[in-house]
């Protein structure tokens, strides 16, 4: 059965959906037809870039009041933002200094300042940001997405997640899960230039185009002997289809990835990084119709900036030009409208010192749960405004919380999808992605 065949009141899982079909029905009018996930993976501190702290400033070196509160590892005293920040547009939004082209977009923007998270540590944090669940095992955002509406470009997977090297979690990060393996995570590694070593083996060397169609013509067949016996083998017709995937990628993938087909200009503009690749990329990738790109700004965690929070500035300067580029592009080609912008980490950072232990420099910031914040833009958000609040320290969310299940839950209902009726049957339960939690964020949509 097809996606577009189904009623939607029996739930997308209850009906053991597979494929990648286009053109897929949905819960009610979807606002955006794609996401792009840029994560600054390490802890991108709230009180240096979105979030300014006046009272931070003023109780700099003074103790918290209150109660110690205990964090990943130990921490000091209240110490004030290194950076300046300057109010941007008609909305008058903060930003701080090392944002400045971010800033200087702020209107396309809503700043969700009171976002928090259940785990102080790096991989429970990643995977709940990414998968809805702080263990290993389950779907990815990406892979939920997929399942549910498919991909507009056959030639092209619908789900690619980018970054240099690995995060930490690796690949689990953008794994299928117990979900079909079609919807995986196509990983390509953002470190390297040419469309050959972007994706491997994208073009075959010994056989032609038309050999390989008889080749796969071949293996169809049997395929499909084997199945109409009755025996049964999902593993193998998922296979099937990926092999068909990576096929039909070799006609436009070689295109989609030569980011020499952009001029000079726009490559400059992006800036020369990994990071500034990957948002080209993305926007390349979104235009040729695949469903959601994540773009992890690195290997492992480098915005975890425990001992010196002055690096965040080094950081942004790679960051700042990439994702403003990124917004601007897409307005002008019409995507802007139709895309799902999130930029955001698996936590925030304290507003207290770290305290030094064995750091090198102590100036630096411990992780923070309890409250960070995450930009939004593009399909169907609310631009010029910021949503929730931390404390006047910026240490913790008070005002319109925010969880990664009711991010992920807007999210999915932006691309027209009921987060409580996107569900898979699997080991005797019906799981979801926003697992028994998440709300839709109304006030942040358009």
């Amino acid at each position: 059965m097809q996606r577009r065949d189904f009623m939607l009141g029996a739930g997308f899982g209850a009906v053991g959906l597979a494929g990648t079909a286009a053109g897929a029905t949905t819960h009610h009018k979807a606002k955006a037809k794609h996401v792009i996930f840029l994560f600054l993976n390490g802890g991108l501190s709230q009180v240096d870039t979105f979030d300014p702290k006046p009272e931070l400033t003023r109780m700099d070196g003074k103790p918290l009041p209150g109660p110690k509160v205990k964090t990943d590892s130990a921490t000091g005293n209240l110490m004030a933002s290194p950076y300046k920040f300057q109010r941007h547009g008609k909305s008058g939004i903060e930003v701080s200094e090392i944002f400045p082209r971010v800033g200087g977009l702020i209107d396309d923007f809503c700043v969700v300042r009171g976002c928090y998270a259940d785990n102080g540590n790096h991989g429970p944090s990643l995977m709940l940001m990414n998968t809805g669940h702080q263990l290993a095992g389950r779907p990815s955002m990406g892979s939920w997405i997929t399942y549910g509406l498919g991909t507009e470009n056959k030639n092209l997977p619908g789900f690619m997640a980018l970054c240099p090297g690995y995060p930490v979690m690796g690949p689990r990060l953008w794994s299928s899960g117990f979900l079909p393996n079609i919807h995986q995570g196509t990983y390509i590694p953002n470190n390297e230039s040419t469309p050959e070593k972007l994706v491997q083996n994208i073009r075959n060397a010994s056989l032609s185009v038309r050999e390989q169609e008889k080749q796969l013509g071949l293996l169809d067949r049997l395929n499909q002997l084997y199945l109409g016996d009755g025996a049964g083998q999902p593993k193998l017709a998922e296979g099937v289809q990926a092999m068909e995937v990576a096929f039909r990628m070799q006609a436009e993938a070689p295109e989609a990835f030569d980011l020499d087909k952009e001029d000079a200009p726009t490559r400059a503009r992006y800036g020369d990084s990994e990071f500034g690749r990957g948002c080209l990329l993305a926007r390349r990738l979104v235009e040729r119709g695949v469903r959601m790109v994540q773009v992890y700004f690195g290997n492992s965690q480098p915005w975890d900036s425990h001992e010196d929070i002055r690096s965040h500035k080094g950081l942004a300067g790679q960051a700042d030009p990439a994702i403003a580029s990124l917004v601007e592009d897409l307005k002008a080609r019409g995507l802007f409208e139709e895309t799902v912008l999130i930029v955001g980490s698996e936590f925030g950072r304290t507003p207290m010192i770290q305290s030094a232990g064995q750091l090198r420099v102590n100036q630096g910031r411990d992780h923070n749960v309890l409250g960070y914040s995450t930009l939004l833009a593009g399909g169907g958000i609310r631009c010029g405004m910021t949503y929730g609040a931390t404390d006047e320290f910026g240490l913790r969310a008070v005002e319109n919380r925010v969880h990664p299940h009711d991010l992920q839950a807007t999210v999915l209902h932006l691309l027209g999808i009921d987060h409580t009726r996107l569900t898979y049957r699997y080991s005797g339960r019906d799981f979801r992605l926003t697992d028994v939690g998440g709300r839709v964020v109304r006030e942040v949509l358009a």
